[in-house]
């Protein structure tokens, strides 16, 4: 019972649902995300790291980005059945569509994403 409630507090928020809503159309690294809500790379990744510790999401390194998608290896059962229950009540949702539309535009860009006049820009990543 401690994941399931976890996993419920970690979706008791508007960007945390979005961002969920989205990585079920596809895996996303954090530039995707923050191109498709429209919202700051410390917002993306301040969310998706909430999701990620809540059990929702798994992660995986490529090249240079890593990349969220929804935990398929989820033992409880929980993540899939909530992650679609997510989709289903967000599927004539405003705001989500608007995102997944962004989502089909969305560029991986690369570590150290930051928002710079309304456009996603590349930084050096800290080492």
């Amino acid at each position: 019972m401690r994941e399931l409630l976890r996993a419920l507090k970690a979706l008791s928020d508007e960007t945390r649902l979005r961002i969920l809503n989205v990585i079920m159309e596809r895996e996303c690294c954090v530039c995707e995300v923050m191109q498709a809500l429209n919202i700051s790379h410390t917002r993306a990744s301040r969310n998706l790291s909430q999701l990620y510790d809540a059990g929702l999401l798994q992660r995986r390194k490529q090249g240079l980005w890593v990349l969220y998608s929804v935990n398929q290896e989820d033992k409880t059962g929980h993540v899939l059945e909530l992650a679609s229950d997510v989709k289903k009540a967000l599927e004539q949702d405003a705001t989500a569509v608007q995102d997944i539309e962004r989502l089909k535009k969305a560029e991986r860009i690369g570590p150290g994403c930051v928002r710079k006049i309304g456009k996603p820009q590349c930084v050096p990543a800290k080492l």
